[in-house]
Protein backbone atom coordinates (compact mmCIF):
# COMPACT_ATOMS: atom_id res chain seq x y z
CA UNK A 1 0.00 0.00 0.00
CA UNK A 2 1.09 3.35 -0.31
CA UNK A 3 1.09 6.61 1.68
CA UNK A 4 -1.91 7.94 -0.73
CA UNK A 5 -3.87 5.21 -0.88
CA UNK A 6 -3.35 4.55 3.15
CA UNK A 7 -4.18 8.10 3.59
CA UNK A 8 -7.67 8.19 1.00
CA UNK A 9 -8.52 4.45 3.28
CA UNK A 10 -8.44 6.72 6.27
CA UNK A 11 -10.19 9.42 4.94
CA UNK A 12 -12.95 6.53 4.04
CA UNK A 13 -13.21 5.15 6.66
CA UNK A 14 -13.75 8.66 8.45
CA UNK A 15 -16.79 8.98 5.73
CA UNK A 16 -18.32 5.65 6.89
CA UNK A 17 -18.16 6.04 10.42
CA UNK A 18 -20.58 8.70 9.90
CA UNK A 19 -22.54 7.28 7.31
CA UNK A 20 -21.14 9.85 4.52
CA UNK A 21 -21.70 8.53 0.93
CA UNK A 22 -21.16 10.61 -2.57
CA UNK A 23 -18.18 12.27 -1.37
CA UNK A 24 -15.56 12.43 -3.86
CA UNK A 25 -12.19 12.16 -1.80
CA UNK A 26 -9.29 14.24 -3.38
CA UNK A 27 -5.48 14.23 -2.59
CA UNK A 28 -3.31 17.19 -3.71
CA UNK A 29 0.36 17.77 -4.01
CA UNK A 30 0.89 21.05 -1.73
CA UNK A 31 3.12 23.61 -4.09
CA UNK A 32 5.02 24.27 -1.06
CA UNK A 33 6.97 21.49 1.04
CA UNK A 34 6.48 23.04 4.53
CA UNK A 35 2.32 21.64 3.98
CA UNK A 36 3.46 17.98 3.47
CA UNK A 37 3.33 15.56 0.64
CA UNK A 38 -0.51 15.23 0.58
CA UNK A 39 -3.34 17.51 1.44
CA UNK A 40 -7.24 16.98 1.52
CA UNK A 41 -9.99 19.38 1.45
CA UNK A 42 -12.24 17.00 2.98
CA UNK A 43 -13.09 19.06 5.75
CA UNK A 44 -14.02 21.66 3.92
CA UNK A 45 -16.35 19.37 1.16
CA UNK A 46 -18.07 18.41 4.72
CA UNK A 47 -18.58 21.85 6.57
CA UNK A 48 -22.03 22.22 4.27
CA UNK A 49 -22.44 18.72 5.64
CA UNK A 50 -21.78 18.57 9.02
CA UNK A 51 -22.83 22.02 10.06
CA UNK A 52 -19.60 22.90 11.69
CA UNK A 53 -16.51 25.00 11.09
CA UNK A 54 -14.10 23.10 8.98
CA UNK A 55 -10.81 23.60 11.14
CA UNK A 56 -13.42 21.50 14.04
CA UNK A 57 -13.75 19.38 10.95
CA UNK A 58 -10.00 19.11 10.45
CA UNK A 59 -9.16 18.18 14.09
CA UNK A 60 -11.40 15.53 14.11
CA UNK A 61 -9.96 13.34 11.07
CA UNK A 62 -6.60 14.11 12.46
CA UNK A 63 -7.58 12.47 16.11
CA UNK A 64 -9.20 9.68 13.85
CA UNK A 65 -6.57 8.92 11.84
CA UNK A 66 -3.71 6.84 13.33
CA UNK A 67 -0.48 8.12 12.63
CA UNK A 68 1.00 4.82 11.12
CA UNK A 69 5.16 5.21 10.72
CA UNK A 70 4.67 2.56 7.90
CA UNK A 71 3.02 5.18 5.62
CA UNK A 72 2.50 8.52 7.80
CA UNK A 73 4.86 10.86 10.53
CA UNK A 74 2.52 13.44 10.89
CA UNK A 75 -0.53 15.11 10.27
CA UNK A 76 -1.15 18.96 10.66
CA UNK A 77 -3.98 21.24 9.83
CA UNK A 78 -3.07 24.79 7.93
CA UNK A 79 -5.59 27.60 6.49
CA UNK A 80 -8.98 27.09 7.07
CA UNK A 81 -9.51 23.39 7.49
CA UNK A 82 -6.82 21.61 5.21
CA UNK A 83 -5.73 18.44 6.98
CA UNK A 84 -2.04 18.11 5.63
CA UNK A 85 0.22 14.75 5.69
CA UNK A 86 3.81 13.92 5.68
CA UNK A 87 5.03 10.58 4.50
CA UNK A 88 7.25 8.72 6.51
CA UNK A 89 10.60 8.11 6.16
CA UNK A 90 10.20 4.52 6.86
CA UNK A 91 7.98 4.28 3.97
CA UNK A 92 10.19 6.20 1.62
CA UNK A 93 13.27 4.04 2.30
CA UNK A 94 10.39 1.05 2.35
CA UNK A 95 9.66 2.24 -1.25
CA UNK A 96 13.23 3.60 -2.35
CA UNK A 97 14.34 -0.52 -1.84
CA UNK A 98 11.11 -1.55 -4.28
CA UNK A 99 12.70 0.47 -7.06
CA UNK A 100 15.54 -1.39 -6.72
CA UNK A 101 13.74 -4.52 -6.71
CA UNK A 102 11.27 -4.27 -9.45
CA UNK A 103 13.55 -2.23 -11.79
CA UNK A 104 12.01 -1.92 -15.28
CA UNK A 105 8.91 -3.25 -13.67
CA UNK A 106 8.67 0.09 -11.58
CA UNK A 107 6.54 2.11 -12.47
CA UNK A 108 3.64 -0.40 -14.07
CA UNK A 109 0.38 -1.11 -12.70
CA UNK A 110 -2.44 -4.03 -13.33
CA UNK A 111 -5.09 -1.62 -13.03
CA UNK A 112 -6.17 -1.92 -16.51
CA UNK A 113 -5.43 -5.71 -16.94
CA UNK A 114 -7.65 -7.82 -19.11
CA UNK A 115 -8.95 -4.95 -20.64
CA UNK A 116 -8.13 -3.36 -24.48
CA UNK A 117 -8.29 -0.84 -26.37
CA UNK A 118 -7.87 1.15 -29.51
CA UNK A 119 -6.23 4.22 -30.29
CA UNK A 120 -6.64 5.60 -34.00
CA UNK A 121 -4.02 8.41 -34.39
CA UNK A 122 -2.44 10.00 -37.55
CA UNK A 123 -5.13 8.65 -40.08
CA UNK A 124 -3.85 10.49 -42.73
CA UNK A 125 -4.85 9.89 -46.67
CA UNK A 126 -2.08 8.65 -48.64
CA UNK A 127 -1.69 12.26 -50.81
CA UNK A 128 1.62 13.12 -49.46
CA UNK A 129 4.03 12.97 -46.12
CA UNK A 130 3.43 13.03 -43.07
CA UNK A 131 4.28 16.47 -42.27
CA UNK A 132 5.00 18.19 -38.42
CA UNK A 133 1.62 18.26 -37.67
CA UNK A 134 0.87 14.55 -38.47
CA UNK A 135 4.36 14.14 -36.09
CA UNK A 136 2.33 15.97 -33.03
CA UNK A 137 -1.02 13.85 -33.53
CA UNK A 138 1.41 10.13 -33.82
CA UNK A 139 3.63 10.82 -30.81
CA UNK A 140 0.91 11.18 -29.06
CA UNK A 141 -1.01 8.37 -30.33
CA UNK A 142 2.18 6.01 -29.40
CA UNK A 143 3.25 7.31 -26.22
CA UNK A 144 -0.55 6.95 -24.86
CA UNK A 145 -0.28 3.88 -26.38
CA UNK A 146 2.86 3.15 -24.10
CA UNK A 147 1.18 4.54 -20.98
CA UNK A 148 -1.99 1.94 -21.13
CA UNK A 149 0.02 -0.78 -21.96
CA UNK A 150 2.49 0.17 -18.52
CA UNK A 151 -1.49 -0.27 -16.66
CA UNK A 152 -2.34 -3.75 -18.10
CA UNK A 153 -4.22 -2.62 -21.37
CA UNK A 154 -3.90 -4.64 -24.39
CA UNK A 155 -2.83 -1.75 -27.26
CA UNK A 156 -4.15 -1.88 -30.72
CA UNK A 157 -2.71 1.03 -32.56
CA UNK A 158 -4.71 1.71 -35.91
CA UNK A 159 -4.41 3.62 -38.94
CA UNK A 160 -7.73 4.63 -40.52
CA UNK A 161 -7.43 6.01 -44.25
CA UNK A 162 -9.07 6.80 -47.17
CA UNK A 163 -7.53 5.99 -50.76
CA UNK A 164 -10.51 7.29 -52.78
CA UNK A 165 -12.49 10.10 -53.64
CA UNK A 166 -11.82 13.59 -55.06
CA UNK A 167 -7.61 13.88 -53.09
CA UNK A 168 -6.87 10.86 -54.66
CA UNK A 169 -7.76 11.73 -58.18
CA UNK A 170 -6.28 15.03 -57.86
CA UNK A 171 -2.96 13.17 -56.26
CA UNK A 172 -3.16 10.58 -59.53
CA UNK A 173 -4.13 14.01 -62.02
CA UNK A 174 -0.59 15.75 -60.20
CA UNK A 175 1.32 12.96 -60.73
CA UNK A 176 0.59 12.42 -64.11
CA UNK A 177 1.01 16.33 -65.39
CA UNK A 178 4.43 16.11 -63.71
CA UNK A 179 5.15 12.40 -65.38
CA UNK A 180 4.31 13.86 -69.02
CA UNK A 181 5.99 17.30 -68.21
CA UNK A 182 9.65 14.77 -67.92
CA UNK A 183 8.24 13.45 -71.07
CA UNK A 184 8.94 16.30 -72.63
CA UNK A 185 5.47 17.64 -72.89
CA UNK A 186 4.45 21.52 -71.92
CA UNK A 187 1.32 21.06 -69.44
CA UNK A 188 -1.10 23.38 -68.18
CA UNK A 189 -0.48 22.85 -63.79
CA UNK A 190 -3.52 23.58 -61.94
CA UNK A 191 -3.03 25.81 -58.99
CA UNK A 192 -4.78 23.63 -56.64
CA UNK A 193 -3.28 20.58 -57.58
CA UNK A 194 -0.49 19.28 -55.42
CA UNK A 195 2.84 21.52 -55.88
CA UNK A 196 5.37 19.59 -53.73
CA UNK A 197 8.53 18.17 -54.88
CA UNK A 198 7.72 14.80 -53.45
CA UNK A 199 4.91 14.83 -56.84
CA UNK A 200 8.27 15.21 -59.22
CA UNK A 201 10.18 12.42 -57.11
CA UNK A 202 7.13 10.21 -57.77
CA UNK A 203 6.62 11.14 -61.57
CA UNK A 204 10.39 10.58 -61.61
CA UNK A 205 10.05 7.08 -60.21
CA UNK A 206 7.20 6.06 -63.03
CA UNK A 207 9.77 7.80 -65.62
CA UNK A 208 12.18 5.67 -64.98
CA UNK A 209 10.48 2.29 -64.73
CA UNK A 210 8.20 2.82 -67.80
CA UNK A 211 10.07 5.47 -69.63
CA UNK A 212 7.57 7.40 -72.33
CA UNK A 213 5.58 4.49 -72.50
CA UNK A 214 2.40 6.04 -70.47
CA UNK A 215 2.55 9.45 -71.81
CA UNK A 216 -0.47 8.76 -74.10
CA UNK A 217 -2.96 7.27 -71.19
CA UNK A 218 -5.09 9.63 -70.14
CA UNK A 219 -6.35 7.22 -67.31
CA UNK A 220 -4.91 8.64 -63.52
CA UNK A 221 -5.40 5.05 -62.57
CA UNK A 222 -2.25 3.61 -62.60
CA UNK A 223 -0.61 7.14 -61.76
CA UNK A 224 -2.55 7.45 -58.50
CA UNK A 225 -1.97 3.26 -57.89
CA UNK A 226 1.61 4.09 -57.98
CA UNK A 227 1.83 7.30 -55.82
CA UNK A 228 -0.43 5.64 -53.52
CA UNK A 229 1.67 2.57 -52.78
CA UNK A 230 5.13 5.07 -52.73
CA UNK A 231 3.88 7.79 -50.39
CA UNK A 232 2.51 4.78 -48.27
CA UNK A 233 5.98 3.16 -48.31
CA UNK A 234 7.48 6.61 -47.19
CA UNK A 235 4.46 7.20 -44.35
CA UNK A 236 4.93 4.00 -43.05
CA UNK A 237 8.98 4.23 -42.84
CA UNK A 238 8.18 7.23 -41.05
CA UNK A 239 6.67 6.19 -38.53
CA UNK A 240 9.11 3.55 -38.10
CA UNK A 241 11.50 5.72 -37.62
CA UNK A 242 9.73 7.90 -35.10
CA UNK A 243 9.89 4.70 -33.04
CA UNK A 244 6.52 2.51 -33.48
CA UNK A 245 4.40 0.69 -35.82
CA UNK A 246 0.65 0.04 -36.23
CA UNK A 247 -1.49 -2.87 -35.61
CA UNK A 248 -4.23 -2.27 -37.94
CA UNK A 249 -4.18 -0.17 -40.92
CA UNK A 250 -7.94 0.30 -41.74
CA UNK A 251 -9.11 1.19 -45.29
CA UNK A 252 -12.14 3.05 -45.44
CA UNK A 253 -12.83 2.09 -48.99
CA UNK A 254 -13.72 -1.42 -47.09
CA UNK A 255 -16.89 0.08 -45.96
CA UNK A 256 -17.86 0.52 -49.62
CA UNK A 257 -17.30 -2.47 -50.36
CA UNK A 258 -19.06 -5.04 -47.66
CA UNK A 259 -22.01 -2.73 -48.14
CA UNK A 260 -21.73 -1.20 -44.52
CA UNK A 261 -22.04 2.44 -45.77
CA UNK A 262 -25.68 1.83 -47.31
CA UNK A 263 -26.37 -0.25 -44.25
CA UNK A 264 -25.32 2.95 -41.64
CA UNK A 265 -27.86 5.01 -44.48
CA UNK A 266 -30.74 2.62 -44.36
CA UNK A 267 -30.75 2.65 -40.51
CA UNK A 268 -30.53 5.90 -39.62
CA UNK A 269 -33.47 6.38 -42.34
CA UNK A 270 -35.77 3.59 -40.52
CA UNK A 271 -35.49 5.76 -37.30
CA UNK A 272 -36.27 8.97 -38.58
CA UNK A 273 -33.17 10.90 -38.86
CA UNK A 274 -32.52 10.69 -42.81
CA UNK A 275 -34.29 13.43 -45.45
CA UNK A 276 -33.14 13.96 -48.60
CA UNK A 277 -33.32 17.78 -50.21
CA UNK A 278 -31.85 19.61 -52.97
CA UNK A 279 -30.80 16.02 -54.22
CA UNK A 280 -28.49 15.66 -50.99
CA UNK A 281 -28.68 13.31 -48.27
CA UNK A 282 -29.08 14.61 -44.68
CA UNK A 283 -28.92 13.52 -41.10
CA UNK A 284 -31.22 15.19 -38.95
CA UNK A 285 -29.27 15.94 -35.89
CA UNK A 286 -31.34 18.64 -35.08
CA UNK A 287 -33.70 15.84 -33.83
CA UNK A 288 -30.77 14.62 -31.70
CA UNK A 289 -30.75 18.13 -30.04
CA UNK A 290 -28.28 20.04 -32.58
CA UNK A 291 -28.82 23.09 -34.08
CA UNK A 292 -28.94 22.29 -37.64
CA UNK A 293 -29.03 19.33 -39.78
CA UNK A 294 -25.95 17.72 -41.14
CA UNK A 295 -25.08 16.82 -44.97
CA UNK A 296 -23.55 13.27 -45.19
CA UNK A 297 -24.08 12.64 -49.22
CA UNK A 298 -24.29 15.38 -51.45
CA UNK A 299 -25.80 15.93 -54.45
CA UNK A 300 -23.09 14.85 -56.51
CA UNK A 301 -23.51 11.48 -54.55
CA UNK A 302 -20.20 12.16 -52.95
CA UNK A 303 -20.09 11.44 -49.16
CA UNK A 304 -19.05 14.11 -46.43
CA UNK A 305 -16.70 12.53 -43.95
CA UNK A 306 -19.29 12.18 -41.87
CA UNK A 307 -21.36 8.86 -43.08
CA UNK A 308 -18.28 6.57 -43.57
CA UNK A 309 -17.02 8.35 -39.98
CA UNK A 310 -20.17 6.74 -38.73
CA UNK A 311 -19.59 3.06 -39.91
CA UNK A 312 -16.15 2.87 -38.99
CA UNK A 313 -17.04 4.04 -35.40
CA UNK A 314 -20.00 1.21 -35.48
CA UNK A 315 -17.43 -1.27 -36.63
CA UNK A 316 -15.34 -0.47 -34.02
CA UNK A 317 -17.61 -0.66 -31.22
CA UNK A 318 -18.85 -3.69 -32.67
CA UNK A 319 -14.77 -5.26 -32.39
CA UNK A 320 -15.74 -5.59 -28.47
CA UNK A 321 -12.79 -2.84 -27.57
CA UNK A 322 -13.16 -1.67 -23.33
CA UNK A 323 -11.51 1.71 -24.73
CA UNK A 324 -12.00 3.44 -27.95
CA UNK A 325 -9.96 6.62 -28.42
CA UNK A 326 -9.41 8.81 -31.26
CA UNK A 327 -6.43 11.06 -31.31
CA UNK A 328 -7.66 14.14 -34.03
CA UNK A 329 -6.63 17.70 -35.46
CA UNK A 330 -8.34 20.48 -34.11
CA UNK A 331 -9.85 20.75 -37.85
CA UNK A 332 -11.99 17.72 -36.39
CA UNK A 333 -13.71 19.64 -33.28
CA UNK A 334 -17.17 20.19 -35.69
CA UNK A 335 -17.23 16.71 -36.79
CA UNK A 336 -17.15 14.34 -34.31
CA UNK A 337 -19.74 15.05 -32.23
CA UNK A 338 -22.47 14.53 -35.00
CA UNK A 339 -20.59 11.20 -35.92
CA UNK A 340 -20.97 9.92 -31.66
CA UNK A 341 -24.49 11.27 -32.01
CA UNK A 342 -25.20 8.88 -34.74
CA UNK A 343 -23.31 6.14 -33.49
CA UNK A 344 -25.78 6.70 -29.95
CA UNK A 345 -28.63 6.37 -31.94
CA UNK A 346 -27.93 3.60 -33.69
CA UNK A 347 -28.14 1.71 -30.19
CA UNK A 348 -23.93 1.40 -29.66
CA UNK A 349 -22.54 2.49 -26.07
CA UNK A 350 -20.79 5.67 -26.94
CA UNK A 351 -19.09 5.88 -23.48
CA UNK A 352 -16.37 3.83 -24.04
CA UNK A 353 -15.19 6.14 -26.74
CA UNK A 354 -13.12 8.91 -26.52
CA UNK A 355 -12.25 11.63 -28.60
CA UNK A 356 -8.85 13.67 -27.56
CA UNK A 357 -8.07 17.18 -29.91
CA UNK A 358 -5.27 18.45 -29.86
CA UNK A 359 -4.38 21.43 -30.75
CA UNK A 360 -2.44 22.92 -33.98
CA UNK A 361 1.49 22.65 -34.22
CA UNK A 362 3.49 26.36 -35.03
CA UNK A 363 6.96 25.98 -36.33
CA UNK A 364 9.84 29.03 -35.32
CA UNK A 365 13.02 29.64 -36.19
CA UNK A 366 14.21 32.40 -33.92
CA UNK A 367 11.18 34.67 -34.21
CA UNK A 368 10.39 33.51 -37.43
CA UNK A 369 6.94 31.67 -38.23
CA UNK A 370 7.94 28.84 -41.09
CA UNK A 371 4.87 28.64 -42.90
CA UNK A 372 3.35 25.58 -44.14
CA UNK A 373 0.78 24.29 -46.38
CA UNK A 374 0.14 20.88 -47.73
CA UNK A 375 -1.24 21.58 -51.45
CA UNK A 376 1.52 24.21 -51.93
CA UNK A 377 4.25 22.41 -50.50
CA UNK A 378 5.71 25.08 -48.42
CA UNK A 379 5.73 22.53 -45.53
CA UNK A 380 8.05 20.79 -43.32
CA UNK A 381 8.15 16.96 -43.63
CA UNK A 382 8.31 14.79 -40.05
CA UNK A 383 11.42 13.17 -42.18
CA UNK A 384 13.07 16.69 -42.76
CA UNK A 385 12.08 17.45 -38.60
CA UNK A 386 13.81 14.00 -37.44
CA UNK A 387 16.81 15.06 -39.71
CA UNK A 388 17.40 18.41 -38.34
CA UNK A 389 16.68 17.95 -34.63
CA UNK A 390 16.97 13.67 -34.06
CA UNK A 391 14.19 11.21 -33.24
CA UNK A 392 14.41 11.96 -29.38
CA UNK A 393 14.20 16.03 -29.22
CA UNK A 394 11.17 15.40 -31.91
CA UNK A 395 9.56 13.23 -29.91
CA UNK A 396 9.84 15.16 -26.86
CA UNK A 397 8.92 18.62 -27.86
CA UNK A 398 5.71 17.13 -29.45
CA UNK A 399 4.67 15.91 -25.92
CA UNK A 400 5.93 18.74 -23.48
CA UNK A 401 2.39 20.71 -23.93
CA UNK A 402 -1.03 19.52 -22.72
CA UNK A 403 -2.68 18.35 -26.40
CA UNK A 404 -5.12 20.85 -25.36
CA UNK A 405 -2.46 23.98 -26.23
CA UNK A 406 -1.20 25.41 -28.81
CA UNK A 407 2.56 24.60 -29.61
CA UNK A 408 4.91 26.41 -30.48
CA UNK A 409 7.98 24.29 -31.86
CA UNK A 410 11.42 26.26 -31.05
CA UNK A 411 13.29 24.77 -34.19
CA UNK A 412 16.32 27.47 -32.42
CA UNK A 413 15.95 25.24 -28.91
CA UNK A 414 15.50 21.85 -30.22
CA UNK A 415 18.66 21.72 -32.23
CA UNK A 416 21.00 22.73 -29.33
CA UNK A 417 22.82 20.29 -27.42
CA UNK A 418 23.05 21.38 -24.11
CA UNK A 419 21.55 21.56 -20.95
CA UNK A 420 19.18 24.17 -22.20
CA UNK A 421 17.24 21.96 -24.31
CA UNK A 422 15.02 20.47 -22.01
CA UNK A 423 15.26 16.85 -23.31
CA UNK A 424 19.53 16.91 -23.29
CA UNK A 425 18.78 18.20 -19.81
CA UNK A 426 16.93 14.76 -18.51
CA UNK A 427 19.07 12.90 -20.48
CA UNK A 428 22.07 14.29 -18.97
CA UNK A 429 20.97 13.05 -15.33
CA UNK A 430 20.70 9.39 -16.64
CA UNK A 431 24.53 9.69 -18.66
CA UNK A 432 25.73 11.17 -15.34
CA UNK A 433 24.41 8.94 -13.15
CA UNK A 434 25.24 5.95 -15.27
CA UNK A 435 29.55 7.31 -15.37
CA UNK A 436 29.21 7.32 -11.45
CA UNK A 437 27.87 3.94 -11.75
CA UNK A 438 30.80 2.99 -13.99
CA UNK A 439 33.39 5.17 -11.60
CA UNK A 440 31.94 2.95 -8.62
CA UNK A 441 32.70 0.08 -10.30
CA UNK A 442 36.68 0.77 -11.00
CA UNK A 443 36.83 1.55 -7.53
CA UNK A 444 35.70 -1.56 -6.42
CA UNK A 445 32.55 -0.48 -4.27
CA UNK A 446 29.76 -3.13 -4.10
CA UNK A 447 26.92 -1.98 -5.70
CA UNK A 448 24.92 -5.30 -4.93
CA UNK A 449 25.51 -4.69 -1.16
CA UNK A 450 22.65 -4.11 0.62
CA UNK A 451 22.73 0.07 1.41
CA UNK A 452 21.59 1.47 4.60
CA UNK A 453 19.52 3.43 3.05
CA UNK A 454 18.42 5.09 6.40
CA UNK A 455 21.67 7.26 6.12
CA UNK A 456 20.23 9.02 3.66
CA UNK A 457 19.09 12.10 5.87
CA UNK A 458 19.70 15.24 3.56
CA UNK A 459 17.23 17.42 2.00
CA UNK A 460 18.13 16.58 -1.20
CA UNK A 461 18.41 13.15 -0.71
CA UNK A 462 15.00 13.07 0.70
CA UNK A 463 13.32 15.28 -1.82
CA UNK A 464 14.81 13.36 -4.54
CA UNK A 465 13.47 10.19 -2.97
CA UNK A 466 10.10 11.94 -2.21
CA UNK A 467 9.79 12.60 -6.01
CA UNK A 468 11.25 9.06 -7.58
CA UNK A 469 8.56 6.95 -5.35
CA UNK A 470 5.37 9.56 -7.22
CA UNK A 471 6.66 8.01 -10.52
CA UNK A 472 3.62 5.15 -10.57
CA UNK A 473 1.05 7.50 -9.92
CA UNK A 474 2.30 9.63 -12.67
CA UNK A 475 2.17 7.04 -14.89
CA UNK A 476 -1.40 5.48 -13.81
CA UNK A 477 -2.52 9.29 -13.85
CA UNK A 478 -1.31 10.30 -17.39
CA UNK A 479 -2.39 6.59 -19.00
CA UNK A 480 -6.13 7.17 -17.54
CA UNK A 481 -6.64 10.56 -18.01
CA UNK A 482 -5.00 10.91 -21.07
CA UNK A 483 -2.77 13.03 -20.25
CA UNK A 484 0.96 12.30 -21.51
CA UNK A 485 2.75 15.89 -21.05
CA UNK A 486 2.15 14.97 -16.65
CA UNK A 487 5.07 12.61 -17.32
CA UNK A 488 7.33 14.56 -19.33
CA UNK A 489 6.98 17.42 -16.34
CA UNK A 490 7.69 14.86 -14.37
CA UNK A 491 10.72 14.13 -15.24
CA UNK A 492 12.09 17.40 -16.51
CA UNK A 493 11.22 17.89 -12.19
CA UNK A 494 13.71 14.24 -11.26
CA UNK A 495 16.31 15.41 -13.24
CA UNK A 496 15.96 19.02 -11.49
CA UNK A 497 15.47 16.95 -7.81
CA UNK A 498 19.13 14.59 -9.12
CA UNK A 499 21.12 17.68 -10.14
CA UNK A 500 20.50 19.68 -6.95
CA UNK A 501 21.24 16.57 -5.15
CA UNK A 502 24.38 16.28 -7.17
CA UNK A 503 25.09 19.44 -6.43
CA UNK A 504 25.04 19.37 -2.42
CA UNK A 505 25.79 15.57 -2.02
CA UNK A 506 29.17 13.80 -2.33
CA UNK A 507 28.40 10.47 -4.13
CA UNK A 508 31.34 8.42 -3.42
CA UNK A 509 33.29 9.69 -0.33
CA UNK A 510 35.27 8.74 2.51
CA UNK A 511 32.39 7.30 4.32
CA UNK A 512 32.08 3.66 2.27
CA UNK A 513 28.22 3.06 3.61
CA UNK A 514 27.29 6.35 2.43
CA UNK A 515 28.46 5.89 -0.49
CA UNK A 516 26.82 2.41 -0.80
CA UNK A 517 23.65 4.43 0.11
CA UNK A 518 23.62 7.23 -2.14
CA UNK A 519 24.65 4.92 -5.01
CA UNK A 520 21.60 2.69 -4.03
CA UNK A 521 19.66 6.05 -4.29
CA UNK A 522 20.84 7.14 -7.53
CA UNK A 523 20.39 3.82 -9.30
CA UNK A 524 16.97 3.98 -8.41
CA UNK A 525 16.64 7.46 -10.26
CA UNK A 526 18.82 5.81 -13.12
CA UNK A 527 16.02 3.03 -13.71
CA UNK A 528 12.98 5.93 -13.07
CA UNK A 529 14.56 7.79 -15.62
CA UNK A 530 14.78 5.20 -18.09
CA UNK A 531 11.44 3.73 -17.55
CA UNK A 532 10.03 7.09 -17.77
CA UNK A 533 11.98 7.91 -21.06
CA UNK A 534 11.18 4.68 -22.39
CA UNK A 535 7.28 5.43 -22.19
CA UNK A 536 7.99 8.46 -24.23
CA UNK A 537 9.90 6.71 -26.63
CA UNK A 538 13.45 8.40 -25.87
CA UNK A 539 16.35 6.81 -25.56
CA UNK A 540 18.09 7.10 -22.00
CA UNK A 541 22.04 7.33 -23.09
CA UNK A 542 25.04 6.34 -20.53
CA UNK A 543 27.05 9.05 -22.30
CA UNK A 544 26.68 12.22 -23.67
Amino acid sequence: MTTQEYIIQQLQRFLDARQISGIEIILEKPKEEKFGDFASTLALQLAKHLKKNPRQIAEELKAFIPVDERYISRIEIAGPGFVNFFASKTYLYTQLRKILEEKERFGQSAVGKGKTAQIEFVSANPTGPLTIGHGRGAVLGDTLARLLQAVGYKVTREYYFNNAGRQMRILGESVRLRYLELCGEKVEFPEDYYQGEYIIDIARTIFKEKGDALKSETDIAYFKDRAEQIIFTGIKNTIRRLGFEFDVFYNEKSLYDEGKIDEIIERLREKGLIAERDGAVWFLTSKLGFDQDRVIVKSSGEPTYRLPDIAYHVEKVKRGFDLIIDIFGADHIATYPDVLAAVKALGYDVDRIKVLIHQFVTLYEGEEKVKMSTRKANFVTLDELMDEVGVDVTRYFFLMRSMNSHLNFDLTLAKKQSEENPVFYIQYAHARICSILKLAETRKIDLNATADLALLQAPEEINLIKHLVHFPQVVESGALNYEPHRLVNYLYDLATYFHKFYTECRVIGDDLQLSRARLALIDAARLVLANGLGLLGITAPDHM
